[in-house]
This record gives structure tokens, C-alpha cells and sequence, in this order.
């Protein structure tokens, strides 16, 4: 490994661990931006320290400073070179980067159960990276006594947006005089919502009065909130190898966001042109891998890419249905062509085996 990189995230280690150490504090002085604060800095440094490890540069040419957290997340989901991060993934960072702006810079207000979420996730997205790209297990880079611990830890997310807004529409009844307070506490759930819409930066103080309206008028979170009905949270193990994900739901796709879009984020959860989403044809996958037509569908139902609905969509449109194909499935095939070449899946295909 670079020793730039070494250097990296060995940083961004330390980070991390004062980030777990600060949120396991008994006293809550200065804990929810502190902890945002070192959580945020210890992605940077690894996206960093990634980017490096997969040969990508870090700084633009002839630039004297190292590029930022957003261009750390492009470059680390869209240049193929070095390409590590999922969307998933990536709507991960960019939450935390959004609570973090919010901590550093104004009032955040966020209650346990939404801190424990998104510090948990950072952890499990920070071993999944550290044994993805650089091949080391998270034990051996922190004791196994570094964990975030909480009392109730929620792992739904509907139940956790719904006992919000109860606690947020008590703040905001008549004669309560706690708006400020209530504001407060709807900006994370603003940002994580604006976040998976796509949406940089901060939702203003009309935004959060807009959305307290609607919650005092008894709208449903699902209808206030149409960003995070799209997403949900995905838990498994237990104690030191719980992991916790924050991921979309079935069915729906994440985009990416066009680079020098005004006010966007890197990617954004939403429904789109379906023939825009699923923008191939198995002609053209299979240019795009580099094999021929039927060996590429050959690989196609090796992985079973026709049961996965990011990667293939049947389109009817009139009494004409088309079969088609999202560039997920590219990077599907490629990775799969890397473990094994078409001409053995070929071979089995014609032996009738198929991989479950």
C-alpha cells in the first residue's frame, strides 16, 4: 500500500474510534456534533485512502488542496477505475455528511435512536470497506471493544420516523412556545429525507416550518417524508458483528445524479423513466461486456440477472414487450466474468446448470 494512503487510514482509524468513544459517553456535553464531526472526518480519510490504494488521484492538477467529501464520493462511485462504493452505500455518506453540516454548523437536534442508526451503519459501511478494498478485517485495525452500545436499538425504520413525529407534534402544539426546539428536531429527519431525494444541502427554516405544518395537521410521516418511505433499515447478526444497513427497497432505483446539477447530491433514490432506468437491450449488454449476444444471456441467466428488478425489467408497451436490461447489469456481468470466463458458463449453460 501506498504509504499516503497508510497514512490515510491509519487517520481514518482514529476517527472512527473517537467517534465510537464520544457516543459511548455517559455525559451528553457536546456528544451528537462531536460524534457526527470525527464520524464524517474518518470517511473522508478512507474515501481518501481508497481512492489512492485503487490508483485514483486525489487532488485535481495543479491544485494545492485535496479534493472534498462530495468529490470523494463521485469518484469513488462513478470512475470505473477505482470504483468501490455501491449507491447504497453512498446515500450512507452522504446522510452522514448532511447531519454533520447540520451539527457543525447550525442546531441539530437528533434523538438517540436516529444516532445510534446512522453511527451503527457507519461502522458496519466502514468494515465493508476496509475488507472490500483493502483487504484487512476490522479487528485488526480496532479492539473488539469498540462498538456503539445502546439500550434500544431500533431497527425499523418506520417505527423510529413515527415515535419522531409524535415527539415533534407534542413540541409544536399551541401554547407549547418549544419551536425552535421542534425545528431542531425536524431537520435530521429533513436532511436524511432530502438526502435520499438527491438534495444538497440544508433545509431552511421555511422547509422545516412547512414540514411542522403538515405534521400539526396529523399528515401521515409517510406523505411528509416521501424520500425515506424509499429506503429501510437492514440488520443481522448480533453484539460485535451486528451489522446495520441502510438500504433501498425493492423495486425502486437509485440514480445518479448528474455532476454541476444545482443543489444535488451524488445519487438520489427515485422512480424514474422506466426506459430510461432500463436503457439496454441484450444487444447492447452485450457489447457493453464484450461477449456475443447469446453469450452474454448465457451470463445473464448464470446470475439469475432476470429475477433481480435493478437489473431487468420487462417493458410493454402496445402488444410489443421488450426485454431490457439497467447498466446495473453491466457491472453485474463484469464482476461475475472476473471469478469465472463466459466459455465455462457457456459450457454449463449447454449442461443445463444454472447458479441459484
Amino acid at each position: 500500500m501506498k504509504r499516503e494512503a497508510k497514512l490515510l487510514l491509519a487517520k481514518a482509524s482514529d476517527s472512527l474510534v473517537l467517534a465510537i468513544e464520544i457516543f459511548n459517553r455517559p455525559h451528553d456535553r457536546g456528544r451528537v456534533s462531536s460524534t457526527l464531526i470525527q464520524l464524517d472526518h474518518g470517511f473522508e480519510m478512507l474515501m481518501k485512502a481508497a481512492i489512492l490504494h485503487r490508483g485514483g488521484r486525489i487532488r485535481e492538477k495543479r491544485a494545492k488542496e485535496t479534493i472534498g467529501f462530495d468529490a470523494c464520493v463521485r469518484r469513488s462511485l462513478s470512475d470505473g477505475k477505482i470504483r468501490y462504493l455501491t449507491e447504497e452505500q453512498a446515500l450512507v455518506l452522504q446522510t452522514l455528511n448532511g447531519l454533520r453540516d447540520a451539527a457543525q454548523h447550525h442546531l441539530l437536534d437528533i434523538s438517540e435512536g436516529q444516532l445510534y442508526v446512522h453511527v451503527q451503519s457507519g461502522v458496519t459501511l466502514f468494515r465493508d470497506l476496509l475488507k472490500n478494498v483493502f483487504d484487512q478485517d476490522f479487528a485488526g485495525e480496532l479492539p473488539a471493544r469498540v462498538l456503539p452500545v445502546s439500550t434500544a436499538p431500533p431497527t425499523d425504520l418506520a417505527t423510529l420516523f413515527e415515535s419522531e413525529v409524535a415527539e415533534i407534534k407534542k413540541l409544536l402544539k399551541p401554547g407549547r412556545r418549544r419551536h425552535v426546539e421542534a425545528l431542531a428536531r425536524l431537520r435530521p429527519l429533513a436532511i436524511l429525507d432530502a438526502t435520499i431525494q438527491g438534495e444538497k444541502g440544508q433545509p431552511s427554516d421555511g422547509d422545516l416550518r412547512r414540514i411542522g405544518k403538515e405534521v400539526l395537521q396529523g399528515r401521515a410521516w409517510e406523505k411528509v417524508f416521501r424520500g425515506a418511505v424509499a429506503v429501510e433499515i437492514a440488520a443481522d447478526g448480533t453484539g460485535p458483528s451486528l451489522s446495520l444497513r441502510l438500504s433501498k427497497k425493492e423495486g425502486i432505483p437509485i440514480q445518479l445524479v448528474a455532476e454541476g446539477t444545482p443543489g444535488a447530491s451524488v445519487v438520489a433514490v427515485k422512480r424514474v423513466d422506466e426506459l430510461g432506468f432500463y436503457s439496454l437491450g441484450a444487444k447492447q449488454l452485450a457489447e457493453k461486456v464484450g461477449l456475443t449476444m447469446p453469450k452474454a444471456v448465457a451470463v445473464v441467466d448464470y446470475l439469475g440477472l432476470r429475477d433481480k428488478a435493478e437489473c431487468y425489467k420487462e417493458i410493454k408497451i402496445g402488444k410489443a414487450v421488450f426485454k431490457r436490461y439497467s447498466p446495473r447489469a453491466i457491472d453485474e456481468v463484469k464482476q461475475a466474468l472476473q471469478h469465472e470466463s463466459a466459455d465455462k458458463i457457456w459450457a454449463k449453460r449447454n449442461g443445463g446448470g444454472r447458479k441459484q
